[in-house]
């Protein structure tokens, strides 16, 4: 098996050293546009599987697609990281350009290859890929929902004072601070409803804490999280090279499911081999299915900032 990343950067970089160091693949390719920035990020890698008894092999390029022939898997990072005070809407216009190259490029050596879209706005950015390639369905996938329901279950965690890995926690709609919905209903305890130990008041602090997770640690560190982003990219591309039929909440497009049509937005899909296989209904209350519709219009919005720059 063979992974594609681009984008060297803190996430590009962080999704690649999980990838190889839980060596879910054979061969890990980083690619970047700037001269062996690619190349120095592969290397300390790579030394580094030295010590960890790891035995994937890593390589850098500086935007040579050719060594990325044959790649099972294309995870997209590339494009600005989000700036404090700065909109995931704000990055459309130079992103948008930058994505769209990239996965043009990488389908040229890879064309069965299913992408995975990191780069923000994720939602746009995975409905551009989609629709300017013309790829089937199920090939394209944004990654957004995976890092919000993480970082959801990390507040639940922090609130129960409890292993974050004992709860269960999805994130729904788009992947920004007012178009994502945390499911405070869903959310359990190893199979127990966190309704039962949490009150509502503190549920839904929570769900306002998740819905601005990306924006507190941006004011924190100056720049856009990576950690919890390059893992959860590693995660979908884990379930995708092994098959694993996992559910996880990803951008998909939709075409009546979730009430919606013609637009990428996060729901809980089945995640395997050939990309997404499934949408899950999560038979929605009337308060979710409107926030849902919301996330939408919203979403929607973003997207037509593509038409309106001729990108799309």
């Amino acid at each position: 098996m063979k992974v594609t990343v681009v984008g060297a950067g803190n996430v590009g970089a962080t999704c690649a050293d999980v990838i190889a160091f839980r060596q879910l693949a054979d061969e890990v390719v980083l690619v970047d546009i700037r001269e062996n920035f690619a190349e120095g990020k592969a290397l300390d890698i790579y030394q580094t599987t030295s010590l960890m008894d790891v035995k994937t092999k890593i390589s850098g390029s500086t935007n040579d697609y050719s060594k990325t022939a044959n790649s099972d898997v294309i995870v997209i990072t590339s494009g600005l990281p989000r700036k404090p005070g700065m909109t995931r809407e704000e990055l459309i216009g130079t992103n948008a350009g930058i994505v769209k190259s990239v996965a043009e490029n990488a389908l040229k050596y890879s064309p069965k290859a299913v992408i995975v879209v990191i780069s923000n706005p994720m939602d746009t950015m995975t409905y551009l890929t989609l629709k300017s390639l013309g790829l089937p369905k199920n090939q394209v996938i944004g990654m957004g929902g995976i890092l919000d329901s993480a970082r959801f279950k990390g507040y639940l965690g922090l609130a129960l004072n409890a292993p974050a890995a004992d709860l269960q926690g999805t994130v729904i709609g788009g992947h920004g601070d007012t178009t994502m919905i945390p499911l405070t209903r869903l959310a359990t305890v190893n199979g127990i409803p966190a309704s039962q130990f949490l009150s509502a008041d503190q549920l839904k602090q929570i769900a306002a804490d998740t819905m601005v997770g990306g924006a507190t640690l941006t004011k924190m560190l100056g720049t856009s999280a990576w950690y919890a982003p390059g893992a959860a990219g590693a995660l979908l591309v884990e379930s995708i090279l092994r098959d694993q039929k996992r559910v996880m909440p990803c951008c998909v497009y939709l075409d009546g499911e979730y009430g919606q049509k013609d637009i990428c937005l996060g729901v809980p899909v089945v995640i395997g081999r050939n990309g997404w296989e499934k949408i899950v209904d999560y038979k929605l209350t009337a308060d979710e299915q409107e926030a849902f519709n919301k996330s939408a219009d919203a979403v929607r919005s973003m997207n037509n900032v593509l038409k309106e720059l001729n990108v799309l």
